[in-house]
């Protein structure tokens, strides 16, 4: 049987349509799907498979049948397959539905009476393909118009910008809570023993050759005192451990080996260490540090008492 396409068009034009609606609805991110899940490739080979077996299949049965018919029955079958799609009684039809052509025997019927020196013209009726789709662009411009320039919807400029502050809240957001992209600003304090316990495993395994065990200080200043370098709290810790200490003399930056995560919880325990009071520790090194917060709620404070009657 006459098929419309022929196989070396149908096999990949199915085979990519398919392709293309599994990369649209599985989310791989950055990455094409049948690479990241290798499920997909599976599936897009035994697919595959199975269209060319079907079009194999398909065509032995074709020539089994045709085999089995009677010479007039043959003759009948070839003079429809021979037909071209251009003949086809359905593309006759189509074609007539969408232009109202007349055919070239009755264009007389057409002529317009006017003569432009011996040009004549015919009086055809527009297509109406071309008449329907000037009626939607008439349609579009007036919802357009409503839309946009009367009720003050947001144009693309407007839902871009809006689109834009909403992502930046997003990951505002998402930044306090995802453990692996935490920063200075971010970062909180720990207070509860298991991760005061973390840190203090992460401590001993990279900290006490130049701080001591018990944070005494040693190559390193003396953590357990008022006394910071670079800042106490935190954030100046956390900010310290990820992008180190002074220039030539000081730490150098964990941000390479530790993940945010865990200099969160050393730099707690760190903070943990004050008033400790070990043995033999260095000197104090530095400037006494107070929280601005608390700077803040003492101010506060004492405007209040201020104003009251003595």
């Amino acid at each position: 049987m006459k098929k419309i396409f022929p196989v070396y068009v149908r096999v990949p034009v199915i085979f990519f349509t398919v392709m293309m609606a599994l990369e649209y609805f599985i989310d791989s991110g950055d990455r094409p799907a049948f690479i990241k899940f290798p499920v997909v490739s599976v599936f897009l080979f035994v697919f595959l498979f199975l269209l060319v077996a079907i079009e194999i299949t398909s065509s032995a049965i074709d020539n089994v049948t045709y085999h089995l018919l009677t010479d007039e029955q043959k003759k009948q079958l070839d003079e429809v397959t021979d037909i071209s799609i251009k003949d086809s009684a359905l593309y006759q039809k189509m074609m007539k539905l969408l232009t109202k052509s007349v055919p070239i025997e009755n264009e007389g019927q057409l002529l317009l009476d006017h003569d432009y020196d011996g040009i004549k013209e015919l009086d055809n009726t527009l297509p109406p393909w071309w008449v329907y789709l000037f009626y939607g662009t008439i349609i579009f411009a007036a919802i357009y118009l409503v839309r946009f320039e009367i009720m003050g919807a947001d144009n693309q400029e407007m839902e871009l910008k809006k689109e834009m502050a909403q992502a930046k809240v997003d990951i505002e957001e998402y930044m306090k809570t995802a453990p692996d992209l935490m920063n200075e600003e971010s970062v909180t304090l720990l207070t509860d023993a298991p991760s005061l316990a973390e840190g203090k495993a992460i401590f001993a395994a990279n900290c006490v050759a130049c701080h001591r065990p018990d944070g005494g200080g040693q190559i390193g200043p003396n953590l357990t005192d008022e006394q910071w370098i670079l800042g106490g709290g935190i954030k100046n810790v956390f900010h310290t451990l990820e992008n180190g200490g002074r220039d030539g003399k000081g730490m150098i930056s964990w941000k390479g080996t530790l993940k945010p995560k865990e200099m969160q919880k050393v730099a707690s325990y760190v903070l943990s260490l004050k008033g400790s009071n070990p043995k033999d520790p260095k000197a104090p090194e530095g400037e006494i540090w107070v929280d601005p917060a608390a700077k803040a709620d003492t101010a506060v404070i004492t405007k209040v008492d201020s104003t009251q009657v003595k």
